[in-house]
């Protein structure tokens, strides 16, 4: 899953949800030095990502990309995940989605002092370009999807992907809308057992 959608999932705190970002910059940070709030967002983090990664809807949607750009479905579903979590968003939540991103970036820009120096870099220009409203537009996704093709260091055929994710819309959004609700309830199962845990 991508970001806006990690955080959405995440439990209820500034610093879980930080952590649930923060589950894709681990690299090099040791974690028995974080708060035990960000800890858990990173473990949230994970399992959101392993339960995404083996659902067959999720597969099935992979399965619907030709040849050449399977091998980077997963990255382009992250990206149209949260692009479809906000096209239907009155269905999974009762704050409105404006409010709530608002205070993603509240929390981000507050919150730096918890992040490594890569995490800072990428959630300031997230703020700085409003990554999440953005997402609202499909081209905008296909637009950030190009911006992932050109950091690809190898030859790809990745850029232009949003022409396939055009040409299967309805089936991609309807395989979402049946996911989407199973991880809803994977992730608070998840976290109330996180919470549980000494």
């Amino acid at each position: 899953m991508n970001h806006l959608a990690h955080t959405f999932l995440a439990p209820d705190s500034p610093e879980v949800r930080v952590g649930s970002i923060l589950g894709d910059f681990t690299r090099g940070v040791v974690l028995s030095e974080l708060p035990e709030a960000v800890i858990q967002g990173i473990r949230h983090h994970r399992a959101v990502d392993v339960f995404t990664d083996q659902h067959p809807a999720v597969l099935a949607s992979k399965a619907l990309f030709s040849a050449q750009r399977r091998r980077f479905a997963g990255v382009a579903l992250d990206i149209l995940y949260d692009h479809y979590l906000l096209r239907h968003w009155h269905r999974f939540s009762q704050t409105d989605h404006h409010r709530f991103v608002r205070g993603v970036y509240q929390e981000l820009a507050t919150h730096e002092h918890l992040m490594p120096r890569p995490m800072i870099k990428v959630a300031r220009r997230m703020v700085q370009h409003d990554w999440f409203g953005a997402y609202e537009d499909f081209e905008n996704i296909g637009y950030a999807l190009d911006r992932v093709a050109n950091r690809i260091r190898f030859p790809n055929q990745f850029a232009g992907i949003i022409e396939e994710i055009r040409a299967q819309d309805d089936q991609l959004e309807a395989r979402f809308l049946e996911f989407f609700p199973e991880l809803i309830r994977f992730a608070s199962e998840d976290a109330a057992g996180c919470s549980s845990q000494p």
